[in-house]
């Protein structure tokens, strides 16, 4: 199991703040108090209805410049709220990276909510996917580990499946196998959000309230996306999520590869959840999904 990695640059409040008065000086006298600190951004609660967004580690850097770019594009496609920059922060010599000030999203993480609540805003998930998904242009960023064949990453779901940490090891292997033998995508690579999973939703109000964090936006095979009817959704929800996003036609064999999609984004949260116990219960519920117990 693994550890959240250290961070190379410690964003501390004082750090935000000096960064904040000196390029946006109007926000820098507002309440400020960290809210997360991921394995690649730290994220700062800016009053009432903001975030600050910055990279701990030079391997985020570049994620969040993406999301400065491609966030304003995707907004205008999709009806649900995306965490669109309001603010860019530029890199100085005290801070190396770009930064973002973000909005603040009321409501509350689908992970926090049971599963069978979250039925609820099955087809509207499904909706922003079909918005989403979209032909995009060679210039997308790539993604060595989001929408690209299975079989790149084989190697580390074995590693995974072989520590002898994770629970019905030997049934998922033979899963594993079974549902990475389907053919690859042959269509246009497509936009994806590339992490969507249920602590990357929110909601509120009976209703889905925002997508957040594409630090994994790529573009790729549609089934890395597509894997959240497992990962965020007991059968029930499964299924009318399916049947929505099924309208634009989605064949069997892209189902098999977001199943196997699920299986391994699961077995990597179990697997980098030694520090975050949210991760770990999210990981064992997906990993039940998966496997078709409770179906």
């Amino acid at each position: 199991m693994a550890n959240l990695p250290a961070a190379e640059v410690e964003v501390s409040e004082q750090l935000v703040r000096r960064l904040l008065t000196d390029q946006h000086p109007d926000l820098g006298g507002l309440p400020l108090k960290l809210q997360a600190n991921g394995w690649d951004n730290a994220i700062y609660r800016l009053g009432d209805d903001l975030t600050v967004r910055l990279p701990r580690r030079q391997q985020a850097a570049g994620l969040i410049v993406n999301e400065q770019h491609w966030l304003p594009v995707f907004a205008q496609w999709v009806k649900v709220q995306l965490p669109v920059p309001v603010r860019v922060g530029e890199p100085t010599p005290y801070y190396p990276w770009s930064w973002s000030v973000c909005p603040w999203f009321r409501g509350t993480l689908a992970s926090e909510v049971p599963r069978n609540e979250r039925t609820a805003f099955a087809e509207e998930l499904a909706d922003f996917l079909i918005a989403l998904h979209r032909p995009a242009p060679e210039h997308a960023p790539a993604n060595p580990v989001r929408g690209v064949p299975l079989a790149t990453r084989r190697a580390a779901v074995a590693q995974r499946l072989g520590s002898g940490g994770l629970p019905g090891a030997a049934d998922l292997a033979k899963l594993w196998d079974e549902l990475s033998a389907a053919p690859d995508w042959s269509g246009p690579p497509l936009w994806l959000h590339g992490d969507l999973h249920a602590a990357n939703i929110v909601y509120g109000e009976d209703a889905l309230s925002a997508v957040i964090d594409f630090g994994d936006l790529t573009a790729g095979d549609p089934a890395t996306d597509l894997a959240t009817a497992w990962l965020t959704f007991d059968a029930e929800g499964r299924g009318r999520f399916q049947n929505r996003v099924g309208r634009k036609g989605v064949d069997a064999d892209t189902w098999k590869r977001a199943r196997a999609w699920a299986l391994s984004m699961s077995t990597a949260m179990l697997a980098a959840s030694d520090d975050h116990p949210g991760m770990r219960v999210l990981g064992e519920e997906s990993l039940e999904q998966v496997l078709g117990h409770n179906e």
